[in-house]
């Protein structure tokens, strides 16, 4: 059982994850979605570098992380909400990384997949689904794959944490923040160009500055800080279930500060999408407890 102060730092957690979407819309509409990612992992990264000892850790798994989570995520990301993506919408998506991540070890870490979580895959593949059945135009349609695939590269980085083992997670997050700033200020360069970059910088605002600050330190470093301390304290199975609160977070702050809406058919989809995690999360303690209650 949480005490009262974890539940509210779970709470605490929940609520900058999700309002941190609305954030990113903020933050993309004035400086360029990959030079922004970019200044999110900087902020990470510096200067809790100097005073953090670098995780215990093999090189290669650190880059992988690194990689996978700051530049192909968060990079992607970042762009599809600037193409057009809804924020709120985006905030749900993002979530079947879920079920990337035990694919992902079914192939390299040899673990097995029970009914629910493939029951649960099904059902929110039937919400992605509905929800692409609007989107079928270019401009539409290409920002939700880009979400779609940002989730699987949250997988690989999952399963990259997964092979980094018993280490400090805070010490592994801010280390592997210093890993994609270079190539996404490279890359920026190159799709987005220095005029653009250049522009943004020199116009830019306190609420451009507040963008970056919190992405930077609330959202990763005091967000996987407090997330890293929850999971040490307790067990895995009570402290997972808080991130189904995350995309509740994101949509409801999306509507309420940006005004963002969404059809019928988005719903439906984003409840299949919803149902899909809950099966994934909670029907193997069901089951579980099914099989202890039986004669």
């Amino acid at each position: 059982m949480l005490s009262v102060r974890d539940l509210l730092l779970a709470l605490l957690v929940v609520a900058i994850w999700g309002v941190n979407f609305v954030f990113i819309r903020w933050g993309v509409e004035a400086v360029p979605p990959l030079f922004l990612t970019g200044l999110r992992y900087l902020c990470a990264a510096v200067p809790a570098v100097f005073f953090i000892k670098r995780p215990k850790v093999g090189l290669t798994i650190l880059i992988t992380y690194g990689l996978a989570i700051g530049f192909a995520q968060f990079g992607l990301l970042f762009t599809a909400i600037k193409l057009g993506m809804p924020a709120g919408l985006a905030s749900l998506v993002i979530q079947v990384q879920a079920f990337f991540t035990i694919a992902l070890a079914l192939v390299f870490l040899g673990e097995k997949l029970n009914r629910y979580q493939a029951l649960g895959a099904l059902v929110a593949i039937g919400g992605i689904v509905a929800i692409a059945s609007e989107r079928f135009e270019v401009t539409a349609l290409v920002p939700l794959l880009m979400v779609i695939l940002a989730a699987f590269f949250w997988g690989v980085a999952n399963i990259a944490s997964k092979k980094a083992g018993q280490i400090d997670m805070l010490s592994f997050v801010v280390w592997g923040s210093l890993v994609p700033i270079l190539p996404l200020f490279a890359l920026s360069l190159v799709v987005e160009g220095p005029t653009v970059i250049v522009a943004s910088m020199t116009g830019i605002g306190m609420r451009t500055i507040l963008v970056i600050a919190f992405n930077g330190y609330a959202a990763t470093i005091l967000g996987f800080g407090l997330w890293s301390y929850l999971l040490a304290r307790y067990p895995a199975s009570l402290i997972a279930p808080f991130s189904l609160l995350v995309p509740v977070a994101g949509i409801a702050s999306t509507i309420v500060l940006l005004g963002e809406t969404v059809s019928t058919l988005e719903i439906l989809g984003s409840l299949l999408v919803f149902i899909g995690l809950l099966l994934n999360v909670f029907g193997p303690r069901l089951f579980a407890a099914r099989v202890s209650s039986a004669p």
